[in-house]
């Protein structure tokens, strides 16, 4: 293949579109992102939290250590009043959430995407796309006005709600407004919270604060009465005043660097693929804020399309493994609607039988062990499982934990580089013939289960006590 023939082009440079970027150059694939806005990392952030699945799959990066250390942990926090959810005790490495504000996290991803040498053409708009049996055309139009051609073997749209890559391959966007008329603003405040993420639902008005730590706390706000377009102004005093009535106090919020107003989208298109064109992040699915699961989702399409991506344009694998981009991801972006938009409708619930619903779901949650670790594992994203041929090792599809190998190394260590990983029992040998895209380990315990482990860290397959055969069928059939 020459270099076009075996490139990708990425539009759309938020978190999505750099972890897929950054993934696809580090394996030596040919990326071009393309981004109509400027080259800047904004400060004024739609995200600001990442859940534990997701600082696993930085972890499987190296990248997890460098946001730790500028987010802030929450170990527990509290929905409702009384509903108050403990993460202490999730089975992972990263057992609570990081307040951290999306432009951190660009800016870590940028940086590895650069340096992997990504090729980004910001301020370049895409004004049309074809595809043919060899590849896709991208027709570009630059910062000066001037107009070109740009062609890939995939294209990857992870531009957004209003996704130019999704319109041009004529993919729907079926969904409705769950809620209108938030009001969104980051402000100082004079009274620090009592809790690092603040929430609650009073009456007709929900408010949720949460600081980002360069001094500014986002607001997020909402008034049943006053379901206003998304170009009515808003001012602060409206804010304050929502926020009173919901959370009991406005904190002396004051110099607000901005406030909008918006609406919140439930949508999904049906289809995550259109031949050789992708959709990925908010370009495939939008939400509701509530679960702080949106970036988040889209960071886990990412981490499940790159390798796919990687291994059929390095020839390890066929064409169809890119249609189980499709059958994993597709469901678990269902979920996240039908989740966060429970959370919402929930802190929107106004008859008093759906008040008691509230309060009736919240206690089962606060006391019933497996709906509450159910519960936690779809927010955190941690609980998802991917689909398994019938008779699989029941490992197979799910998540591997950061398990401790021989060495004094972790599973998430050993997946850095974008491979796989055998884990073993003592005395397996060395897979030369699989070069770089395999790292054969131990375990660290005397354990007799054989696994391997996908680059995006899930289990590919398993067996117990598997012997030379076996694993080099499994090796041939997943690594190629």
């Amino acid at each position: 293949m020459n270099g076009t023939a075996r490139s990708v082009i990425v539009v759309g440079s938020g978190p999505t579109g750099l972890l897929l970027a950054g993934d696809l150059a580090t394996a030596g694939v040919p990326v071009t992102v393309i981004e109509k806005r400027p080259h800047r990392i904004s400060n004024l952030s739609r995200a600001f939290v990442l859940h534990a699945r997701t600082l696993e799959q930085f972890d499987a990066r190296g990248m997890a250590d460098e946001l730790e250390r500028v987010g802030r942990r929450l170990a527990r926090f509290r929905l409702y009043g009384r509903l108050s959810l403990d993460l202490s005790a999730l089975p992972s490495r990263f057992n609570h959430i990081l307040v951290v504000p999306q432009y951190e996290v660009e800016e870590v991803l940028e940086r590895r995407a650069t340096e992997a040498g990504v090729r980004f053409r910001h301020e370049t708009e895409v004004t049309g796309l074809t595809q043919d049996a060899e590849g896709v055309t991208v027709e570009v139009r630059g910062p000066g006005g001037g107009t070109e051609s740009l062609r890939a073997a995939y294209v990857v749209g992870a531009d957004g709600m209003r996704s130019t890559v999704r319109n041009a391959v004529g993919l729907p966007f079926p969904g409705r407004s769950v809620i209108r008329s938030l009001m969104l603003a980051d402000v100082r405040v004079t009274e620090q919270p009592g809790e690092l993420l603040t929430f609650n639902a009073v009456g007709d008005t929900f408010a949720f604060l949460v600081p980002f730590g360069d001094g500014y706390h986002r607001v997020i706000c909402w008034d049943r009465g006053r379901e206003l377009p998304d170009d009515a102004p808003v001012g602060l005093d409206e804010i304050k005043a929502t926020t009173r009535r919901a959370l009991g106090r406005d904190f002396g919020m004051h110099d607000p660097r901005w406030m909008s107003r918006f609406h919140s989208d439930e949508r999904q298109a049906p289809a995550y693929r259109a031949g050789r064109v992708f959709l990925a992040g908010d370009a495939a699915h939008v939400h509701t804020p509530a679960g702080a699961q949106g970036m988040n989702t889209g960071l886990q399409d990412a981490a499940n399309l790159s390798w796919k991506l990687a291994a059929v344009l390095q020839g390890h694998a066929d064409d169809a493994l890119l249609d189980t981009y499709q059958a994993e991801r597709h469901p678990v972006g269902r979920s996240v609607l039908l989740s966060s938009g429970g959370i919402v409708r929930a802190a929107m619930a106004k008859r008093p039988w759906t008040i008691a619903l509230r309060t009736a779901v919240a206690s089962v949650i606060d006391t019933v062990g497996p709906v509450r670790r159910k519960a936690l594992g779809q927010v955190t994203g941690i609980g998802y499982r991917y689909p398994a041929p019938r008779g699989s090792h029941r490992f197979t599809g799910r998540r591997a934990p950061d398990v401790a190998l021989a060495g004094g190394t972790r599973l998430h260590e050993a997946l850095r580089g974008g491979r796989f990983v055998l884990i073993t029992p003592e005395g397996a040998g060395a897979r030369a013939e699989y070069k770089d895209r395999l790292a054969v380990e131990r375990w660290a315990s005397g354990r007799r289960t054989t696994v391997l482990v996908r680059p995006d860290g899930y289990v590919a397959w398993a067996a117990e006590s598997a012997d030379e055969r076996t694993i080099e069928t499994a090796l041939a059939t997943h690594v190629g």
